[in-house]
């Protein structure tokens, strides 16, 4: 495929990061990792361990308790707010279900970026528009409204959103979640393709999809108990001989050894009665 870099190299920094909603109970903390530029990193976990809270920091919507999260080499809040916002717009963001607006064509939703944050003209926003929709093998569907299209359509437009801004860095939540397996590793195939397009495009997948790990991760973060249980490349996270990575790998249950949770007697009596 033919190399279109973009114009810089960004990696992201974790950097003593705590985050969540209370400092005395935050959801993550001492977090410290780097997630390489122009590689495939992929944040994986049980569900509620913090992977969709990590996102959002990353993608600069909420603030962390302490530490910094830097991208190239900037610390994301610490910039001024025209910097910042300038640092937004050069993140895609692809979202669980597209995040598409419903009154929009797809051709629309795509282009509103483009609309929003440049000045470029109504033929030259055309030819970016049908471009991504090229990429992303929807060519023919610009015309179409988000009610129109198939879950896995949906999530691919929506990644064509996420490009058309050429970004350094894209950020993606839950890109399988939803879809067969066969639209599934269609959609892994998409990431990958789209990462070998964009030469040095820094790509994060929050996933919960093990497949996906051979497919597509150069890079992986483990999330558990508040913390990073392992972070480093694909081929270490396979081999490890940690214990939770282990059970993590074979889908085990892994850190939950809670007792079954049961009715009191009295109110299961009460509950047949009326079932009865």
């Amino acid at each position: 495929m033919a190399d279109h870099s973009v114009a810089e190299l960004w990696d992201i920094g974790l950097h003593d990061l705590a985050i969540g909603y209370s400092l005395d109970k935050p959801v993550l903390s001492n977090l410290n990792a780097t997630l390489p530029a122009g590689k495939i990193t992929m944040i994986l976990g049980e569900s509620g361990c913090g992977k969709s809270t990590l996102l959002r920091h990353l993608l600069g919507l909420m603030r962390p308790l302490a530490g910094a999260v830097t991208m190239g080499g900037r610390d994301i809040f610490q910039l001024k707010p025209k910097e910042f916002r300038r640092l937004r717009r050069r993140m895609g963001a692809l979202f669980q279900d597209g995040a598409l607006l419903g009154a929009f064509t797809l051709f629309e939703n795509v282009a509103l970026p483009l609309r929003e944050h440049t000045r470029l003209s109504p033929a030259t926003i055309a030819d970016i528009v049908n471009h991504k929709l090229d990429l992303v093998g929807l060519a023919d569907a610009g015309e179409r409204y988000p009610n129109q299209l198939s879950g896995g359509m949906r999530k691919r437009a929506g990644l064509a959103r996420a490009l058309v801004m050429n970004p350094p860095i894209l950020l993606c939540d839950e890109p399988t979640s939803g879809l067969d397996p066969i639209n599934a590793a269609q959609m892994d195939k998409l990431l990958l393709d789209t990462a070998g397009y964009f030469q040095g495009m820094t790509t994060v997948v929050v996933s919960h999809d093990l497949s996906s790990i051979e497919r597509i991760a150069d890079y992986m973060i483990l999330l558990h108990s508040g913390g990073i249980a392992f972070s480093g490349s694909r081929k270490d996270f396979l081999a490890s001989d940690d214990l939770y990575v282990k059970r993590f790998l074979n889908s085990e249950t892994a850190g939950t050894d809670r007792p079954p949770v049961v009715l009191a007697p009295e109110v299961q009596a009460e509950l047949d009665r009326w079932l009865e």
